[in-house]
């Protein structure tokens, strides 16, 4: 077969997903084992895979799928926690003293708060935690959800204290030969990786400014009564600075400090001028703008998890410090967890791992339950049954209330995840390919030739679609980048620093993450819905993102430490 036939089949798994969850709205718990079973399918004829290594793959998968629903099951048991505690109560009755226009809401909660979240713990967290908050708070569950998904964006890059670009990057690339060849120019790799994080960071800064006031927007067009742009509008100048608070410190963190630290501390400083400025009205607009009333949603907005004001009935009143105090001890326990080495060590301690999936090397698989997000957030969830004064009926019942949601997010998880590692493991074949997603991103550079870089974007995009990962993509793909930068004669650092700011945006529409966001509030079936409205914000991200690397590279005419 030739490479273009090739690169059609590498890409059907994913165009098949799309057509089914997009175009014909069919459940993601129907489409997956579909797609599934094309991808294996693809792999074992056409890559030439052997049987043992998609059997590995898909075990591969399922143990990060288990990963996963702990992560899932702990955002929503503590949820649920709160919910019968009275904690819900209370941080409701705060979020009406700050302001009770839903579009500010979503700005502090979920963009705010969410990207601090995603800078402590990444996979997948901030969603899984956000859009249950919300639906807590009063929205209808597909917007708590679309609005989750937003946040995987600007912050990702920075993620889990930097690991898509500390690991993803750093091991994603030959640093043995660059090395080398850095040292030949008179330079190092430090400063190379500096430079590809800083321009992380300054591409991100521009792009995400605006992502407050496009989250707000799309929010407020398909969930209005009105369902009307123009309804957005007079939100403007809050939006615009709450991205500025934000995105202000997280590039000089990114450029002066590293990778490690610039969504934890945009989104912390950002809290930190955002929430006294709306409490004093500052920048707020005179309208206050409302969901409908809830009778009136349609069945599509509705999830399985709804909390009322009646489910807390007779709870003894709360501070809203008191309610908060939970989601305060999860930041405080994740970033500890991050950073304090010998915190470190003992929770990655425990280790559950099988190396060499039936013999096929490379292919292994780990869990670590206490260092993942979900062995946290349970941590939590058992300090704030004795702060929050629980018996033991109200614990079972939230316990119980969470198990029963966690179901459906496994069926279709488990057919999601392995044919996600199938294809990220196919570059080992009889058929001597490289993988599925290399031939893919191989297709497109071949394509579009010295225009390359307003794609190179959306290349990590695509790399993040299939894994659901910023950190897999990168992996995956940094290789890639970089060598068709020197293929094209332009700037390696800057072509790797697009892939890793195109890997966060293709988050936005990940199947699995959202898969996994909309089980947290029992929206499972609705998958491509959701995705319809998120892959507007993608776009944005990809197209003024390739502008940029455009501008820089034939404009500007940027340069590394290799030319």
């Amino acid at each position: 077969m030739n490479e273009t036939t090739l690169a059609l089949l590498a890409f059907l798994p994913l165009l098949l997903a799309g057509i089914l969850l997009i175009g014909f709205k069919i459940p993601a718990k129907i489409a997956m084992p579909i797609v599934f079973l094309t991808a294996a399918i693809i792999g074992l004829t056409a890559w030439d895979m052997s049987f043992s290594r998609v059997a590995a793959s898909t075990v591969q998968g399922l143990i990060q799928t288990a990963g996963l629903l702990w992560i899932i099951f702990g955002a929503i048991l503590l949820l649920n926690t709160l919910k019968h505690s009275g904690g819900i109560t209370a941080i409701r009755n705060g979020f009406s003293g700050i302001s009770p226009d839903r579009r500010v809401q979503a700005l502090i909660v979920a963009w705010l708060f969410g990207c601090f979240i995603e800078g402590a713990s990444g996979f997948g967290t901030p969603a899984a935690v956000a859009a249950p908050l919300m639906v807590a708070l009063g929205f209808p569950a597909l917007a708590a959800v679309v609005v989750g998904m937003m946040i995987q964006s600007t912050p990702v890059s920075f993620g889990a204290v930097g690991t898509p670009v500390v690991v993803g990057v750093g091991s994603g690339l030959d640093r043995a030969g660059i090395t080398a060849q850095l040292e030949a120019n008179g330079s190092t790799w430090d400063i190379f990786f500096q430079q590809i994080t800083s321009a992380v960071a300054i591409t991100h800064g521009i792009v995400g400014v605006l992502m407050p006031l496009i989250l707000v927007l799309i929010m407020v067009r398909f969930f209005g009564a009105n369902r009307s742009w123009k309804e957005g509008l007079s939100i403007v100048p809050f939006a615009l600075f709450t991205g500025v608070s934000f995105v202000v410190p997280y590039t000089l963190v990114g450029v002066f400090l590293g990778p490690e630290f610039p969504s934890m501390i945009g989104a912390m400083v950002g809290l930190a001028i955002v929430v006294p400025a709306a409490r004093k009205g500052f920048l707020l607009p005179k309208d206050t703008w409302d969901f409908p009333e809830s009778s009136s949603w349609p069945d599509e907005w509705i999830g399985n998890l709804q909390i009322k004001l009646d489910d807390v009935v007779g709870k003894a009143p709360m501070s809203t410090l008191k309610g908060w105090v939970p989601y305060v001890l999860l930041a405080i326990f994740l970033v500890a967890s991050r950073t304090v080495e010998p915190l470190r060590s003992a929770l990655t301690s425990v280790n559950l791992s099988w190396a060499n999936i039936f013999g096929e090397t490379g292919v292994s698989g780990s869990l670590q339950p206490l260092y993942l997000p979900g062995g946290i957030i349970l941590a939590v969830v058992a300090v704030t049954y004795f702060i929050h004064r629980m018996n033991p009926r109200q614990m079972s019942a939230a316990v119980s209330e969470s198990t029963k949601t966690i179901f459906g997010a496994g069926f279709v998880l488990i057919f999601t995840v392995p044919m996600v590692r199938i294809l990220i493991n196919s570059g080992v074949n009889g058929a001597d390919l490289v993988s599925m997603p290399v031939m893919m991103a191989q297709a497109v550079a071949n394509g579009v030739g010295g225009v390359y870089p307003f794609f190179a974007p959306a290349v990590g995009a695509m790399g993040a679609f299939i894994a659901g990962s910023n950190t897999v993509s990168n992996l995956m793909l940094a290789e890639f980048q970089f060598s068709i930068a020197q293929t094209l004669g332009l700037s390696t650092a800057m072509m790797v620093a697009l892939q890793a700011v195109g890997a966060a945006a293709g988050n936005m529409i990940a199947i699995h993450n959202v898969v996994a966001a909309s089980a947290t509030v029992g929206l499972l079936g609705r998958e491509g819905t959701t995705i319809r409205k998120t892959i507007i914000p993608t776009i944005y991200y990809l197209v003024f993102t390739g502008i940029i690397a455009m501008v820089a590279f034939y404009v500007m005419g940027i340069t590394d430490p290799l030319m």
